[in-house]
């Protein structure tokens, strides 16, 4: 990679989720050839990277993969050959994992495992990137960092642990580069609708076009420490650009409870949420993460790393992003 004619070869598992687009731009700007993996399905969701697909980029490819499936894992590697591979996918929805905590582990963990068998073997080992989460953290008193205890709360917390735990094992085992970011809440347009955030904005801009009159949300007095998807995935490059692999806990350092936000997304439209926002017991999770906050000073001192969009700009983001999207379909 010292040759200046090289272009460096990256492959993005998850590529179609909100920080695999965002990630796959930044690298694409970087002047890298990118491969996206993607999972087969009958209806493909290819939302976040329409862009790029039909962009007609030369530098821009994906492929079929599956995490759950070795054997494909160990094609794709081998068809890339990449440099640098960044494990963004996962079964993220931290509600659904008690639904699904079999599912959840299998993606996440054995996945992951999957992942680091493969790149184990190959003649030319990649340096990894592992999305890890601050869900492993739990209850442990805030602010956190990447020495604090981690006691994760969700089958989805104890997944993203054990792959945590198994890319020290091979760092340290097998002499591999594998960086791990513990990223707290990072929010954008691309969320997925299920998330809170983006529940709450497409909320708001549902009942600015008068298609709703409710929105129903589950707890809100968690605290998350919520910072732009956008910032975060220069965290992931920076990991892999320094000289030894380690783990770095990146977020704002700041946070606000899921009702600050409701009261900043529907207060930018001159609404008074208290007259649309009702609790419903079927949002509730069987526990709860109830207080999470960054404690980023290594990432910020040693990847020079800092975040570029405060809480309120963000949910001003997200909210007209929807309120344009949802004015579009009705044109449409």
């Amino acid at each position: 990679m010292d040759n200046p004619a090289y272009i460096a070869k990256a492959l993005i598992t998850g590529c179609t989720g909100q920080d695999g687009s965002y990630l796959a731009e930044l690298l694409l700007e970087k002047g890298y050839h990118v491969t996206g993996m993607v999972r087969r399905t009958s209806a493909p969701r290819h939302n976040n990277i329409a862009h790029l697909i039909n962009g007609d980029n030369p530098n821009f490819v994906l492929v079929d993969g599956d995490m759950t499936d070795a054997i494909s894992l160990r094609r794709v590697l081998e068809k890339v050959s990449p440099d640098e591979v960044y494990n963004l996918a996962a079964m993220s929805f931290v509600g659904a994992s008690w639904d699904q905590p079999v599912l959840t582990n299998e993606v996440n963990y054995i996945g992951f495992l999957n992942l680091l068998e493969a790149c184990r073997d190959m003649d030319q080992r990649p340096r990894v990137y592992q999305a890890s989460t601050s869900e492993m953290f739990g209850n442990v008193p805030a602010p956190q960092d990447y020495l604090s205890p981690m006691m994760p709360m969700s089958p989805y917390g104890v997944s993203k642990l054990a792959a945590h735990r198994m890319a020290r094992v091979f760092r340290e085992s097998f002499d591999m580069f594998i960086s791990c970011g513990i990223l707290f809440n990072h929010e954008s347009p691309r969320r997925g609708l299920e998330f809170v955030t983006r529940k709450i904005s497409a909320g708001v801009a549902a009942i600015y076009h008068g298609k709703e009159s409710k929105l129903m949300l589950g707890d809100l007095s968690a605290r998350r420490d919520w910072g732009y998807a956008g910032d975060y995935v220069k965290a992931m490059w920076l990991m892999l650009q320094e000289e030894v692999p380690d783990d770095f806990v990146v977020g704002t350092g700041v946070n606000h409870s899921v009702q600050d936000f409701v009261h900043t997304a529907f207060n930018y439209m001159g609404l008074d949420w208290k007259k649309y926002v009702l609790s419903d017991k079927r949002f509730l999770r069987p526990t709860e993460v109830k207080d999470l906050r960054a404690y980023p000073i290594r990432a910020n001192s040693i990847l020079g790393w800092q975040p570029t969009m405060g809480f309120t700009n963000l949910v001003i983001l997200m909210v007209e992003a929807d309120i344009a999207l949802q004015g579009r379909e009705e044109i449409g």
